[in-house]
């Protein structure tokens, strides 16, 4: 069955070059040229995927993306934006955007981008996972819930893919490189900036002391490790 793929952006000659090229490399597509019509075509249609521009008229990127995973909607999203400004793409990462490419990028790296993305979210829709437990900490991989304490965590996909990575592979320093590769499937060097804001985000969460990491530890030069706390 063929992906099918939203993609959005107010550019007509950018959604003429990857509506091209993805249909060409074997998708589905469909295309909103403004945040609102994007948020009425992702609520009532089940993507696999969606190109989401950043700068658009009406809603921006950065609404339509807060807006879809405000109601559960969790379709897996491609962020593009014109800017490189990193303050833009660690909003998109927070509020749930999946991954990033900046303007200009050439076709054949979104298709690679999406189809990493597409292999994750079919590879962790066909497994069967057990709860993990590390410290007070219980990672649930089939509800993409952890609970602390008794009370439940809820993270974005992305957010919980890395958490459950790191538990998978709890006591080892894994490297950002290894984390690009294994819970972002990137086949090439990518921005390991992405992974630090990821970490970031699960500390906000899990961490008492996100000064003082108890659960996730940087090593430095190396990586990161989730542990059980000593203490």
């Amino acid at each position: 069955m063929q992906p099918q793929v939203l993609i959005v952006d107010d550019e007509k000659s950018i959604v003429t070059l990857l509506k091209f090229n993805m249909e060409k490399a074997g998708f589905l597509t469909d295309v909103a040229y403004n945040g609102n019509e994007a948020v009425s075509k992702a609520t009532e249609t089940e993507y696999d995927l969606i190109i989401l521009d950043l700068m658009l008229p009406g809603m921006d990127g950065m609404e339509v993306c807060k807006y879809l995973r405000a109601n559960k909607i969790d379709t897996p999203i491609l962020m593009l934006t014109a800017k490189d400004d990193e303050f833009d793409k660690v909003l998109g990462l927070e509020l749930g955007a999946d991954d990033y490419l900046t303007k200009p990028f050439s076709p054949k790296e979104v298709i690679a981008r999406v189809k990493a993305i597409l292999r994750r979210v079919n590879k962790d829709d066909k497994v069967v996972f057990q709860a993990i437990r590390i410290g007070d900490l219980i990672v649930y991989p089939e509800r993409y819930e952890a609970e602390m304490y008794n009370k439940i965590i809820t993270f974005t996909r992305k957010e919980f893919e890395l958490l459950h990575y790191l538990a998978k592979h709890k006591g080892k320093v894994i490297s950002r490189d290894q984390l690009l590769s294994g819970v972002w499937d990137y086949a090439f060097v990518g921005d390991t900036r992405i992974v630090d804001v990821h970490v970031s985000h699960l500390r906000e969460k899990i961490e008492p002391d996100t000064k003082k990491p108890t659960y996730i530890k940087t090593i430095r030069g190396l990586g990161y490790k989730l542990e059980v706390p000593t203490s």
